[in-house]
């Protein structure tokens, strides 16, 4: 059955720049992603993808406009009710993979679960499971500097998938990987979308893991619209 996991309404992003005048970075953005759907974003550098995401995953607020993720519309909620609502809903995957240096891969997964109030053996368990799935069973008590690039994200995918989210945002997910490694993450991702059927919405450059989406949408002038894998720039 189809679902919708992420819907943005007429989002609109402006800051105020140091000479006052306004920098509109958003304007008027339509996104609706379903259930088992992969949406690939691309588009110039400085076009706003990043802070497109950031909106999409309730890290920042639109001016205008609004979001809603698995049915839960995020505006009108203060800090603390924005992050129990990202944490049990979005899946967050970056170009750097953010892991904690001092704790193990294992660890690293459990956190966001420990934080979600899971009992340490439940988040271990869970930990232990999604470690598996994206093949690092023999790698869990590795910390991230004994991990070379691609477990590293590997790993980090696992933690995006921790509370079992609705939506997983990758900002360049393999944009600081080899050739070899960027596609096995890519395989990996494409797995998780169809496997566990939930919703991706990646950023990127790169033609093949855009070959990969449901559909590419180009972001340009504040605003998406389809585009072919051939405009991808490289």
């Amino acid at each position: 059955m189809t679902m919708t996991v992420l819907e943005a309404h007429d989002v609109y992003k402006t800051y105020v720049g140091g000479d006052g005048n306004a920098l509109h970075v958003l304007n008027g953005v339509n996104l609706s992603v379903q259930r088992g759907e992969m949406i690939a974003i691309v588009g110039a550098s400085g076009a706003g993808k990043s802070t497109l995401m950031h909106v999409l995953g309730a890290l920042d607020k639109p001016t205008r406009g609004y979001v809603v993720i698995g049915g839960e519309p995020i505006h009108g909620r203060d800090e603390r009710e924005l992050g129990q609502l990202r944490n049990r809903t979005v899946g967050f995957v970056f170009q750097f993979h953010h892991l904690l240096r001092e704790f193990s891969a294992l660890e690293n997964v459990m956190m966001p679960l420990r934080i979600g109030g899971r009992s340490e053996e439940s988040a271990r368990g869970r930990a232990a499971e999604l470690l598996a799935r994206v093949g690092l069973s023999a790698r869990m008590s590795h910390r991230p500097g004994e991990l070379s690039g691609g477990e590293q994200q590997r790993t980090a995918v696992a933690r995006a998938l921790a509370m079992d989210p609705q939506i997983v945002l990758a900002d360049e997910p393999s944009g600081n990987l080899d050739r070899a490694n960027a596609e096995n993450l890519h395989e990996l991702l494409s797995e998780v979308v169809n496997d566990l059927e939930i919703g991706m919405v990646v950023v990127t450059h790169n033609r093949s893991l855009a070959a990969r989406a449901s559909k590419v949408l180009l972001l340009e002038g504040g605003q998406l619209s389809r585009t072919a894998v051939d405009e991808v720039v490289v």
